[in-house]
């Protein structure tokens, strides 16, 4: 293995940061994200390998199946890296890297749907609906600018401890909790569901508006808490339940 040049500079490291955002760019049926993985671990990889031939081995461990979600690409970018200084210097195996590779970016990436896309993305869809049913729209565009540089202030700070920390971070992942908190955001999201119902109804039109809202509320609570349900037992729960409301309170 050839000796490494140093330790990675800013400079390469941001360079790595940012192709992080075009990690999608070359997504196929082969390897999902695994040329976008390779382009972004490239600057890393030219500093660490000045050997073009051993180079070349090192970017086959990259040109495998990788697949996660696209918020926990730096993480791992920033986590690989850590990895590949200790390999480079000889203090780790390159199979650690190999061995542990598919199986973190997938259990990342099935965490990552479940709390960003399914909770907290969801969490802003509904919100971002309330503010715009109830004519907020100067609330709304600021907070669309804030939650865009939290996110990306989010991938920062993850690459950045993924590439100090290496493995640890796993650990201090683990702590967060992603998953239970993911349900707790279910959970508003169900109230917040309930709050567009009545904001969206027309003014005058307040009959059953209470009653459906807090049908739809109910309901989805209760497919939020209860993921082994079928979403097509819930949808004709609340169609028959809708139906027994309306029956109930005219409007």
């Amino acid at each position: 293995m050839a000796t490494p040049s140093g330790e990675l500079s800013a400079r390469t490291l941001m360079s790595c940061f940012l192709r992080c955002y075009l990690v999608g760019a070359a997504f196929n049926t082969r390897g999902l994200q695994h040329v976008g993985l390779a382009y972004a671990m490239e600057p890393g990889l030219v500093r660490l390998y000045p050997d073009p031939a051993v180079r070349n081995e090192v970017f086959e461990r990259y040109l495998k199946l990788y697949n996660t979600h696209f918020f926990w690409t730096p993480l791992l970018v920033g986590l690989f890296l850590s990895l590949e200084e200790k390999i480079a210097q000889g203090l780790a195996p390159a199979e650690m890297l190999d061995n542990v590779k598919t199986t973190t970016a997938f259990t990342l990436s099935a965490i990552g749907d479940t709390f960003f896309s399914a909770s907290v993305m969801g969490l802003w869809g509904i919100s971002a609906a309330c503010l715009a049913a109830s004519g907020r729209y100067s609330l709304l565009l600021a907070a669309a600018a804030v939650l865009f540089v939290t996110a990306q202030v989010f991938k920062a700070i993850t690459f950045r401890t993924g590439y100090r920390e290496g493995f640890q971070v796993l650990r201090r992942l683990k702590r967060w909790d992603l998953v239970n908190l993911g349900r707790r955001i279910k959970m508003a999201n169900a109230v917040l569901l309930a709050v567009f119902w009545i904001l969206a109804r027309p003014r005058g039109e307040t009959g059953s508006a209470l009653a459906d809202a807090a049908l739809i509320g109910i309901l989805a609570a209760w497919a939020a808490t209860r993921p082994s349900v079928a979403r097509e037992v819930a949808l004709l729960v609340l169609a028959a339940g809708w139906i027994f409301a309306r029956s109930m309170w005219p409007a």
